[in-house]
């Protein structure tokens, strides 16, 4: 049975909108693609949230450079005390990133930034996480040329 939706953005924006309208310490829902240029950045795709994330990033900088290079969910309840963290808004308090594979290559993100600390447990983890795997099959079943 395939995933419905006209694109992996339009998927992603959707997913992005819905976390954000319901999940109340979810305060902003962010996606990084793989840029097809350079394959060792994530560029910002969709997103919705109270501020405007960084646009690009480099494989290793901050919590989603982190993430992309280790290809290992990574999860900080406190961002002031981590020295990877890239500020985008002093309001965050806690982030949880998770790489999306498609055909076992990193493809895309999802990080989820919240202005409370100590908000991404293992429950969170895993709804994150099915949320990237739920991209990542859309990936695999639709590829982008």
């Amino acid at each position: 049975m395939g995933l419905s939706a006209a694109s992996a953005e339009t998927l992603m924006q959707r997913i992005a909108d819905r976390i954000h309208s319901v999940m109340a310490r979810y305060n902003c829902v962010k996606f990084f693609v793989v840029d097809k240029v350079d394959p060792g950045s994530l560029l910002l795709g969709p997103y919705t949230g109270s501020f405007s994330p960084v646009s690009r990033i480099s494989f290793g900088q901050g919590l989603v450079g982190a993430a992309a290079a280790s290809g290992n969910t990574v999860v900080v309840n406190n961002v002031a005390a981590d020295p990877r963290y890239l500020s985008a808004s002093e309001l965050v308090k806690s982030e949880i990133v998770v790489p999306i594979f498609a055909r076992g290559t990193l493809a895309a993100e999802i990080s989820v930034g919240s202005y409370f600390a100590d908000t991404f447990g293992d429950v969170d983890r895993n709804f994150v996480e099915a949320c990237g795997g739920v991209v990542g099959k859309y990936l695999e079943e639709h590829p982008v040329a």
